[in-house]
């Protein structure tokens, strides 16, 4: 097994690793399986080098921001399928899912007291930067982070783009030093030292494992956990499993049409895989393995000179390369910004022009002005933004293309630009599967000029701003089924 590249790891603390240690601890928290991951894979090469048995930690907080039996549902529906997996491999688990705010304080030091060294993931958003420095401060253990984010280490990158064509060149010239460094597929196959599960008798006494019917799938066990129930289940099941299924079906039979059908909301075309992503249930390098296989393609492929183009650099079909172009350079381009930048989520981070020109506007008056309760509740006088509100309520999804008319809506019917941003931010959070992510943060910031330019003619509210409407995108795409699936209730 090779080692996880140098590039992907980080030290996060400078206490000396505790050879006599029991075992070696993997704290997982952003990458949630245990396939295609380059923590896990670091955490085996070392159990593997120190002659230690591996103990794989996963919680679930209740106390973070948007907590809802939505995101616990998915998440508990990975959590089932990591058991059953590290469970064939032989290798000791141990979920945690926190039964009031702060219940889990101190568990994780006291796993790692009896560590050798944690290993954790690295992820650039939402609240996991500052948890992972707090306990790198507290913890007298050995931590290391390790980057599974996407195909490019987060650390190839020295610098903030300001657009996607010039972040696309970039990846061109440096993604081919990484395509050869794929994580292991199943990383626990080469996991030489196993054992019975350490004793933790005093651990599991005050920090139960969740029993059995949690995780089965049930909806009802949620009840009893302090999240808000009113932001209920979705049909799909979070975990590995299930990404693993969307993700074959997308590439058999959805791949050849993507780039016809992809912006018609009837068509229902979009991979549906970025709520995977996010959750850490599929690793982008999967999806690159599997479509590369279906191209039949391998590196010796790419030209020798970047382009910077959308079509063409990969020399794999139309359909595979616009996918690609989603999959790597926009996603990519979001965790790029959450490195570089705390302030990603923040208005002053926007480009100054886009600052000044919705400055220039705020005054400008608004045919209709709504409260966040309407929005939320998709009572607007626009049937289309409803229907897309009402697929987020139901689905905690939103059609791709509408989301950006979803979002430049927002913009003109809010009192002022802040207003929209906070008004994006929340419902994008407070619903959809795939938010508080660095992807979520560069499609909500686009629709207020980041990553865009100033266009032409200048219009009321939005400036130079790009200007988006319902009207011009019924006339264009096809959305009298999507209408009617989600009409509001």
């Amino acid at each position: 097994m090779s080692p996880v590249p140098k590039i992907r790891v980080t030290h996060c603390n400078d206490v000396p690793v505790h050879e006599k240690g029991e075992f070696v601890l993997y704290w997982m928290t952003a990458f949630r399986r245990t396939r295609w991951n380059f923590s896990l894979q670091h955490a085996v090469d070392w159990a593997n080098h120190l002659a230690k048995p591996l103990l794989v930690f996963e919680a679930l907080r209740v106390g973070y921001p948007w907590a809802c039996d939505r995101f616990h549902r998915f998440v508990i529906d990975g959590m089932a399928d990591n058991a059953e997996s590290l469970r064939k491999f032989g290798v000791s688990y141990y979920p945690y899912l926190e039964p009031s705010p702060d219940a889990g304080k101190g568990l994780l030091a006291a796993l790692a007291e009896k560590a050798c060294l944690v290993v954790t993931d690295d992820f650039p958003a939402f609240f996991l930067p500052r948890m992972i420095a707090s306990a790198s401060r507290k913890i007298p253990v050995f931590i290391e982070k390790v980057d599974s984010n996407g195909l490019l280490p987060v650390k190839a990158a020295k610098r903030v783009f300001a657009a996607a064509k010039f972040f696309r060149l970039f990846l061109q010239k440096e993604l081919p030093l990484h395509l050869s460094e794929m994580p292991e597929a199943e990383p626990l196959k080469g996991l030489k030292h196993k054992s019975p599960f350490p004793s933790l008798k005093g651990i599991f006494k005050r920090w139960p494992a969740p029993s059995p019917i949690i995780l089965t799938g049930n909806p009802e066990p949620l009840d009893k956990f302090p999240v808000d129930h009113a932001v209920g289940v979705v049909q799909e099941r979070g975990g590995p499993s299930g990404a693993s299924r969307r993700m074959k079906g997308f590439l058999e039979k959805k791949l050849s049409l993507y780039e016809e059908n992809r912006n018609h909301p009837d068509e229902d075309s979009t991979s549906g895989l970025s709520p995977y992503l996010h959750f850490g249930h599929l690793s982008v390098h999967e999806i690159f393995h599997h479509l590369a296989a279906k191209e039949e393609w391998d590196l010796d492929h790419l030209p020798k000179k970047a382009t910077g183009g959308r079509n063409g650099w990969w020399r794999m079909s139309e359909p595979a390369e616009a996918f690609l172009d989603e999959l790597m350079t926009w996603r990519e381009l979001g965790f790029n910004m959450c490195v570089h930048r705390q302030d990603y989520d923040q208005y002053l981070s926007l480009p100054g022009w886009a600052q000044q020109t919705l400055k220039d506007h705020e005054g400008d008056q608004r045919r209709y002005v709504y409260r966040l309760e309407e929005f939320e509740k998709a009572q607007t006088h626009d049937p289309l933004w409803n229907a897309a509100q009402e697929q987020l309520l139901q689905e905690g999804r939103i059609q791709n293309y509408l989301r950006m008319v979803w979002g430049k809506k927002i913009l003109e019917w809010t009192s002022s630009p802040q207003e929209a941003l906070d008004t994006m931010i929340e419902l994008n959070n407070k619903y959809a599967i795939d938010g508080r992510d660095p992807n979520s943060y560069t499609g909500i910031m686009w629709i207020l000029g980041r990553y865009d330019r100033p266009w032409g003619p200048e219009r009321p509210i939005f400036g130079k701003i790009r200007y988006m409407s319902s009207e011009n995108t019924l006339r264009k795409l096809r959305a009298a089924e999507y209408l009617e699936r989600y009409k509001p209730r």
